[in-house]
This record gives structure tokens, sequence and C-alpha cells, in this order.
């Protein structure tokens, strides 16, 4: 059983990898060990998520898709969650997560006991995918309130740059000995990042 642990943090400052020994301890624990780890530091909230799809992708049928927790996988609206729902059921991935003890039983490899626990697992799914969207959804009202309030009182400065990381992709940009993954990963940043300084070191070198 091919095992694919899928890892993601929301910002560039956050660490993706933080439960990398927890899931690896979880699949030794079945018996299991993570053939493959794909890292990422976008949004649960969008769909465009490159190393979730490089997983799907690069999935057989039957594989798992190892997470720490549902909210890892998705805190999209419905019409996105029905979406990836079906992408992965197209290839028959089984989605365990470590908080939904229902899905531990999908890395069975008796097929009936996989099953039997299939339809209850879908169900939890869908309950912890819609209390991961309103999590975040009231993480963004109540940040918009902070900053409304912060604008009315005059102390609102916005998000400040991170001049260190940036210049640091830069560096890599320009010794052009590592793709955009690789920078990612040694610097821990997302791809709209590397995107965004690569733009701003061609206008540079334009000028």
């Amino acid at each position: 059983m091919f095992v694919r642990a899928y890892l993601r943090a929301s910002t560039d400052g956050q660490d993706a990898t933080r439960a990398k020994d927890q899931l690896k301890t979880f699949a030794a624990e079945r018996g299991l060990s993570v053939a493959a780890w794909y890292v990422e530091n976008e949004s649960g909230a969008s769909l465009k998520r490159p190393a979730l799809f490089e997983l799907i992708g690069e999935a057989e049928e039957g594989d798992i898709l190892l997470i720490e927790q549902v909210d890892r996988l998705s805190r999209l609206d419905e019409r996105d969650w029905e979406a990836l729902k079906a992408t992965l059921k197209a290839k028959q991935i089984k989605v365990v997560a470590m908080d939904l003890p229902t899905s531990w039983m999908m890395t069975a490899t008796d097929p009936t006991a996989s099953r039997m626990f299939a339809a209850v697992n879908d169900m939890m799914l869908d309950m912890l995918a819609a209390i991961a969207r309103k999590d975040y959804e009231d993480r963004r009202r109540r940040a918009a309130q902070g900053i409304e309030k912060a604008k009315a009182k005059g102390k609102y400065q916005g998000r400040v740059e991170d001049t260190e990381r940036n210049a640091l992709i830069q560096r890599h940009l320009k010794a052009g000995q590592s793709s955009w993954n690789e920078i990612m990963e040694l610097v821990g940043c997302s791809r709209g990042t590397v995107a965004k300084q690569a733009a701003l070191l061609k206008a540079q070198i334009a000028e």
C-alpha cells in the first residue's frame, strides 16, 4: 500500500513540515511507511495547490493520502470541496487523517473492511471539511474587523515585507542553480512568492 503524505501551511512564515514526524510515527504504528512527501505553503481555501495536485496526479488506485488534520486538505467552500472529492474518488485515493479515527480503517489491506468504513468516513470528512471552512470564514471576518478598527484609529500599517527572505530568493534566482520547487523548499515559501520575486528581478534587469 503506497502512502503519500501531504503537509500544508497557509503562509510562508509557517512551517509546513511541522507534523512530519507525527505522520511518520502514525504510519509506522500501522505497519506502513510514507513513500512520498508533498509539501507546500498555500491556502487551504484555494484549489490552486500545486503540491496537492502533483500528489493526485502521481497517485495510483488505492493509494493513501495521509494528512495531519482534515483542514490541511480542505478549508474549501462547498463547490470546490465537491470538486476535490470527485477528483480523489476518480482515482480511488483513500484519505486518512490523524484527527479522524473513522479514516484509520482505510489503512486496512482487507478490501471488505475498507468498504465498510468508506461511507461513514465520507460523511465525517464532509462534516470536518465544513467545520474547517466555517473556522476559516470566522477568522477572516475577525481579521477584517480588527483591520477596520485599526484603520479607524490610524494604527493599521499593512503586512510587513520580509526583505531578508525576498533577498535570499532573488540570490537563488540569480545563481540559476535551483529550480523554483527547490527554492520553495530551501526558503520555505510559496510558488507565488517565488514568482513575484522572479518578476521583480526581471524588471530590475530590464531597467
